[in-house]
């Protein structure tokens, strides 16, 4: 673990804020495709402030802040707060959590086709489910995530309560295409701290963790998730822009086992769902699988259709199974 200490305490006065100098020596590092880490004590939203990063409107700040924004410089980049205020989740939510008792993360990844953008929040899922668990494992009480379609994480050691939801926004670089993802996690909050009763932390479900192991092991299971087995990934652009290419390829025949892992991951196919689109229709039928868009199947009493964005909601398990 960094640092090798772990704080035994979940009082909200002696929470820790982040240790932002070991979380950016692990990350900007030889062999990471990580090129600046950029830390707030608070700050309304990780996305909003990375976004004004990518279009040059604010300068980064920061050991790290080396030349101007604007220009993908800060693709690649982490940022990090101790305390989102303003922090959102998918159609407008919002995504509140007490001072030094969550992550609150964004990074920049470039995409090469942006058709293939739906698979984010998808592999962002699976890369922070892998971390959890790994996590958790090393500080003796092994945790078990799960996936809902198409950007929650949930844990089943607490009757499938949420423990995380991730954010994704596409947005224009001078290169091209890039992926804006934030990920909030509940680390350290008591039950009482939790905004419903649907929600859910590590520590709730009994697991103690330093915030930075999380990170660090989250960001890196994303990196491997999105470069796939053999990529060249560096701290030089050049490099990392294989990472690219693997998420635009995530639907070719090469990316079937990032497709194979989310699916086995993925609690919400299997099961009878309810699919709230944003034009308020509800649709109703049993989650088959995901396409090579990331979209979600359902088998409906009209057929299959699939879905690209919609609130799911878990009935029941689907009777007979998907046969």
């Amino acid at each position: 673990m960094i640092g090798g200490h772990v704080r035994h305490s979940s009082l909200v006065d002696v929470r820790d804020s982040l240790d932002i100098e070991t979380v950016s020596a692990a990350l900007v590092t030889s062999g990471r495709p990580w090129r600046g880490v950029e830390f707030h004590p608070a700050l309304g939203s990780t996305n909003t402030r990375l976004r004004e990063l990518l279009a040059g409107t604010a300068q980064p700040t920061g050991p790290y802040a080396v030349g101007r924004a604007g220009d993908d410089r800060c693709l690649w980049w982490v940022v990090l707060t101790d305390h989102q205020t303003g922090g959102r989740g998918r159609l407008g939510r919002a995504w509140t959590v007490p001072d030094r008792a969550s992550i609150a993360i964004s990074v920049a990844v470039p995409v090469a086709d942006p058709a293939q953008a739906g698979w984010m929040p998808l592999l962002a899922g699976l890369a922070l489910s892998r971390a959890v668990r790994r996590v958790t494992e090393a500080a003796g009480h092994a945790l078990t995530a799960r996936l809902k379609w198409p950007n929650d994480v949930l844990l089943a050691d607490d009757g499938d309560r949420k423990l995380s939801g991730i954010l994704c926004e596409l947005v224009a670089v001078s290169s091209g295409q890039a992926v804006v993802v934030g990920t909030g996690v509940n680390v350290d909050q008591t039950r009482e701290e939790l905004p419903v009763d649907t929600a859910t932390s590590l520590a709730v479900a009994g697991a103690t963790v330093r915030r930075e192991d999380l990170l660090v092991a989250y960001l890196d299971e994303l990196t491997a998730v999105l470069a796939g087995a053999g990529a060249d990934i560096g701290t030089d652009p050049s490099r990392a822009a294989g990472v690219a290419g693997a998420v635009g390829a995530v639907g070719a025949a090469g990316a079937a086992g990032a497709r194979t892992a989310y699916r086995e991951a993925c609690s919400t196919i299997g099961l009878e769902v309810r699919v709230h689109l944003p034009t308020g229709e509800a649709i109703e039928g049993v989650a088959v699988g995901v396409d090579d868009g990331g979209a979600l199947v359902v088998r409906t009493d009209h057929g299959e259709r699939s879905f690209a964005a919609g609130d799911v909601v878990h009935v029941r398990p689907a009777a007979g199974g998907l046969a």
